[in-house]
C-alpha cells in the first residue's frame, strides 16, 4: 500500500511516557482508533524489550530505537515500513531521540527533542545544538519537494497561545526565543505545522499536561507535540485534533495523542 496515493490515511504521534507502564492503554487506543501510521516517543525501552510481535498482531510493522530507561522512539505502520534510519549525526545520535522509515512511500521521522531543563543548564545548549543538527540533516539528506513527515514531542511551544498562561513560563524553557527560532528553522526548511495551518489562532489545543496541581482538569497545558509535513502532504490534511480522552483515566501518559487525517 502506498501512503502517498491512499485516499485516506490517519497519522498520529504520541509520547507514551513509558511503554512498559502504558502498553495496555496504547494497545486499546490502537484497536479503537486504528491509525495507519503512529510515531511514539519516550518508550523508555531497550530494543530487545520492544513488543514488536504484539504490534504485529495488531497489523503494524514497527521500528524502534531505544536505550533502556530513558528516551526511546518508534514508528508503527499499517501501510508498509521499509528503509529504517537509525544513524543521523553524532549530536542527534547521542541519545535515542530520532528514528526514521519510509511508510507507504512517505519518509517519516519520529522525534523526541531534548527537554532543555533550564535556560542556564548545559542541556539547554544541547537542545539547541540538536535542533541545528536536525536542520543540517534535512539540508543534506532530504528534499522539501518530497513527501515527508516529522512528528513527535518537540518540547517547544511555538507560540504564546500554545501554553495556558505565557506569564507562568517567563524565564523557563519551552517558550524561549532561541527554542522557538530553532523550531521555525525546521519549518523554514519546507515543513508546515498541520494543526496550526488549520487553526492558526485557536488556543487551548494542548497536548501535554503536567501531572502536578491538577493541570489536566484545569486545562492548564502546553502544545508541544505536533505533526510537521512537507507542503505536498499538508495540502491533503483534512482533520487535525488532540485526543484529550486518551489523557484521562487510570495511569495516563502526561501527553495526549495528536492526529492528522490525510485525504485526497
Amino acid at each position: 500500500m502506498n501512503f502517498r496515493y491512499c485516499i485516506q490515511v490517519l497519522f498520529a504521534t504520541w509520547n507514551v511516557n513509558s511503554l512498559n507502564a502504558r502498553l495496555p492503554r496504547v494497545t486499546e487506543w490502537l484497536e479503537m482508533c486504528e491509525p495507519d501510521v503512529v510515531c511514539l516517543q519516550e518508550t523508555k525501552m531497550a530494543d530487545d524489550a520492544f513488543p514488536a510481535l504484539g504490534f504485529k498482531e495488531l497489523g503494524y510493522e514497527a521500528v524502534h530505537k531505544g536505550e533502556g530507561r530513558w528516551n526511546g522512539v518508534a514508528i508503527l505502520s499499517r501501510v508498509g515500513l521499509e528503509k529504517p534510519v537509525f544513524d543521523f549525526s553524532p549530536e542527534l545520535d547521542t541519545q535515542a531521540r530520532i528514528v526514521g522509515a519510509k511508510c507507504g512511500g512517505v519518509d517519516v521521522f519520529s522525534v523526541y527533542v531534548p527537554n532543555g531543563r533550564a535556560l542556564d543548564d548545559d542541556h539547554y545548549q544541547f537542545k539547541l545544538r540538536w535542533f541545528a543538527e536536525l536542520r543540517q540533516y534535512l539540508d543534506s539528506n532530504c528534499d522539501p519537494s518530497s513527501d515527508l513527515i516529522i512528528a513527535g514531542d518537540w518540547n517547544v511551544a511555538p507560540e504564546d497561545g500554545d501554553v495556558w498562561d505565557i506569564g507562568a513560563f517567563e524565564g523557563f524553557t519551552h517558550v524561549s526565543e532561541p527554542e522557538r527560532k530553532a523550531v521555525q528553522s525546521i519549518k523554514d526548511w519546507g515543513l508546515m505545522d498541520t494543526l496550526r495551518a488549520r487553526f492558526p489562532r485557536q488556543e487551548g489545543l494542548f497536548s501535554y499536561y503536567d501531572y502536578q496541581a491538577g493541570r489536566f482538569h484545569k486545562r492548564q497545558g502546553m502544545r508541544i507535540d505536533y505533526v510537521l509535513s512537507t507542503h505536498s502532504l499538508a495540502e491533503r490534511a483534512k482533520v487535525d485534533l488532540v485526543d484529550r480522552n486518551a489523557r484521562k483515566g487510570t495511569k495516563p501518559s502526561d501527553h495526549a495523542p495528536v492526529l492528522t487525517y490525510f485525504e485526497d
